[in-house]
């Protein structure tokens, strides 16, 4: 089981990053111990700020070091980046055009116990509707290590979502495929085909392997890009399928199933369903505990692929 989390990933390629290039700088508010940023606290000093618990500040700080030609990666609780500082992700990052990342930490229900005030389960649809924003959610640390690997490679905002807990390996390590922008296709299928994203990729690969056990050919889709979204991804993969499931650690609104379904209903009907966290307020418990108890994980998602080929 691997013991390694998203975050921890993302600290150690800035750390790689830091050493050849004093421009890349990261800012925490009071979380560099949430977001696995001490080791860089520590080795860079010069190249981190600490802005306390101010959210706003956090971004604001980020967007004009920007403009002073640093490379800023924010980090801070997803709950509270998506939300608190939504203003200055909008005007000061987006609108500014800075190159400014948003690396939103302990994402979904990760926090678990702590309860609704600390879950994030509305920024894919908040961050994806900031023209300019681009929203990302890695599955596993190896596409993590990618993502973050490309995103020093360029200049454009971006938000990036991770949970709190190390997830198991989707991909191994040699051989994780990744490519900028474009969905990654983890298995192939003509039955039905499952879109996930993030943490939810996992059960979705879980759920076609309980499938092809029982005869049924199920493709899995890895949409940790959901803006911008790759939307002849989708098509080529649904082509041949009857239905279309997708998974997200998200509301149902304005999240993963709501963007394929836009792209669906314009180019290629199919019989679908939008599998995530409920309109409501989420049981307080481990993540595992949640998915379960939602069916969220791969006998619940596999049994709802089931339903819709029925």
């Amino acid at each position: 089981m691997n013991q390694i989390a998203n975050r921890q990933v993302i600290c150690e390629v800035l750390m790689e990053q830091a050493q050849k290039d004093k421009d890349v700088v990261v800012l925490c508010s009071d979380s560099r111990g949430s977001a696995s940023m001490t080791p860089f606290a520590d080795t860079y000093p010069k190249q981190f700020v600490e802005t306390g618990i101010a959210e706003q500040n956090l971004v604001s700080i980020s967007a004009g070091m920007a403009k002073a030609g640093k490379k800023p990666y924010a980090a801070s609780p997803a709950c509270f980046l998506s939300t608190r500082s939504y203003e200055q992700a909008k005007i000061d990052v987006a609108y500014s055009d800075t190159n400014v990342k948003l690396i939103g930490i302990s994402g979904g229900i990760s926090y678990g116990a702590l309860g609704m005030s600390h879950h994030s389960a509305q920024d894919f649809a908040a961050m994806c509707a900031i023209p300019n924003m681009r929203v990302y959610v890695p599955s596993d640390r190896h596409q993590t290590r990618k993502l973050i690997e490309a995103l020093l490679r360029d200049e454009k905002p971006a938000y990036i979502r991770v949970g709190r807990n190390p997830v198991e390996d989707v991909y191994e390590e040699t051989a994780a495929p990744f490519q900028m922008d474009q969905a990654v296709t983890v298995c192939e299928g003509s039955d039905a085909v499952i879109i996930a994203c993030g943490e939810m990729v996992l059960p979705a690969k879980q759920a076609a392997e309980l499938l092809k056990e029982k005869g049924v050919s199920v493709g899995v889709l890895d949409m940790y890009c959901l803006k911008p979204l790759d939307e002849q991804g989708i098509l080529k993969a649904v082509k041949q399928a009857k239905a279309v499931v997708t998974v997200e650690e998200h509301a149902p609104f304005g999240g993963l199933g709501s963007l394929v379904s836009q792209v669906l209903c314009r180019s290629c009907l199919k019989k679908m369903e939008i599998m995530a966290l409920p309109d409501a307020p989420v049981i307080t418990g481990t993540s595992k505990e949640v998915f379960d108890y939602y069916g969220l994980n791969g006998e619940g998602i596999a049994k709802k692929v089931m339903e819709l080929l029925l």
